[in-house]
């Protein structure tokens, strides 16, 4: 992955802090560490008195901008950091919350088609003292017209689109925490685009100030209706509060494992006819283009994740965890027994806590019988991954590895023109 300089792909990023002296540190620790270098950091304190401001000012030879004054808010020091940005994107990572990976804004920069949108984003990790959840940021960006489908700490914003979209603080009194969403919303109403990429960008605490889903609701209300009464968006902000106490009910989970595990994994893998597999998966939100085949008997997780292109195959026994994304081009083959797994643990953390990265397998790829795909790995076209390797790198298009863990062991030609045929009834 090219780690260089691109002057279109200068990040900016703010964080805003008050009085946080037990995380500011990490946060800052977390930020200066990412491998893209193209980085400008810029810190707003909002007049700390419990030493946070000493802290910040520790790092100050490697900030572009920071002060300790005080100012009206979160959101009055996010516009104030907006002021001095002079990268060509922006993005926020407050306080107590850090990038996913060392790599985060790497993997962001170096994503295609983001050079031709006006906001990217991801998804995020929810981080609690007890566990960690995948949040999953919805791909359809039009859905922004009725409600927020990402976190904002989990997005990136072109510069020149966000200084013309700051966040209203006369709005402040009604909005309050939501003038994020707010702003998010105004940027969609004007036209501008957004796009989504399988990643996963932030770590953020649930003990933030919006981890109120009732509320939360009643926000989007008015952001919707611009604070005026409409009946439309008010019935639909009742059927949204008596979704989420569904959702949140031991009926829905019931439910839930039904659909998605106990069917998909007990009873879908005893149907004989792949027409009625693909059909079930579909209905859950697989995406199996035209032509490939998935055999009976594999375990998902999260199969609503999996993106199969055309002529593909996978074959029996295989353990698919989509929990972050899997992407699998077109003529690809699977073999028997293979392991793709987005997710795992930091061996480090003292909750065990989980990690996810998604997976992505290129054109014409062979992965061999017993083969094991570990998180965040890229499979080039054309490669070959040899029965029983395991693979925790990048693989380059047409490369064939092998062994444990995977190494380069020889090239493959570049030359293919086939298509995977592997359907046969009954299978």
């Amino acid at each position: 992955m090219d780690t260089g300089i691109n002057n279109n792909h200068k990040v900016s990023v703010i964080t805003v802090v008050y009085n946080d002296v037990h995380q500011i540190r990490d946060t800052i620790e977390n930020c200066l560490s990412q491998t893209w270098k193209d980085i400008e950091y810029i810190i707003i304190d909002g007049g700390s008195t419990d030493g946070t401001a000493d802290i910040v000012k520790e790092y100050s030879s490697r900030l572009a901008y920071w002060c300790s004054e005080h100012d009206d808010g979160l959101y009055e020091a996010l516009n104030k950091g907006i002021s001095h940005v002079t990268g060509n994107w922006i993005i926020v990572l407050n306080s107590g919350d850090k990038f996913a990976t060392a790599t985060t804004l790497e993997d962001v920069m170096t994503s295609d088609g983001i050079d031709q949108t006006d906001v990217i984003y991801g998804d995020s990790i929810e981080v609690s003292s007890e566990k960690e959840s995948l949040i999953v940021a919805s791909p359809d960006w039009h859905k922004l017209s009725y409600r927020i489908i990402y976190r904002h700490g989990s997005s990136l914003v072109k510069t020149e689109v966000q200084k013309k979209f700051l966040y209203d603080i006369s709005k402040k009194k009604s909005l309050k925490y939501a003038l994020d969403w707010d702003m998010i919303h105004r940027i969609y109403q004007a036209g501008h685009t957004f796009k989504k990429i399988d990643i996963v960008i932030e770590r953020f605490q649930k003990e933030g100030i919006s981890d109120k889903p009732y509320r939360n609701y009643w926000y989007n209300y008015l952001v919707l209706s611009q604070g005026k009464f409409n009946l439309f968006l008010f019935m639909k902000f009742i059927i949204n509060v008596l979704q989420k106490f569904f959702l949140s009910s031991p009926l829905y989970q019931f439910l839930k494992g039904f659909g998605t595990e106990w069917m998909v994994n007990d009873i879908l893998p005893l149907i004989p006819f792949w027409s009625v597999r693909k059909a079930y998966l579909r209905l859950l939100g697989s995406q199996i283009g035209k032509g490939s085949f998935i055999m009976k008997k594999n375990y998902y997780m999260y199969a609503w994740r999996l993106k199969l292109g055309e002529y593909s195959h996978i074959n029996q026994g295989c353990i698919i965890d989509a929990r972050a994304g899997i992407t699998i081009g077109d003529n690809v083959s699977i073999s028997h027994r293979c392991i793709i797994m987005t997710g795992g643990h930091d061996v480090q953390s003292r909750y065990f806590s989980g990690k996810w990265e998604s997976i992505q397998i290129d054109d014409y790829a062979w992965i061999g019988v017993g083969a094991t795909v570990l998180q965040g790995v890229h499979i080039g076209k054309g490669a070959v991954v040899c029965a029983g390797a395991v693979v925790n790198k990048n693989v380059p298009d047409f490369a064939i590895v092998g062994g444990i863990p995977a190494k380069i062991i020889g090239k493959r030609t570049e030359d293919l023109h086939y298509k995977c045929h592997g359907y046969s009834p009954f299978t």
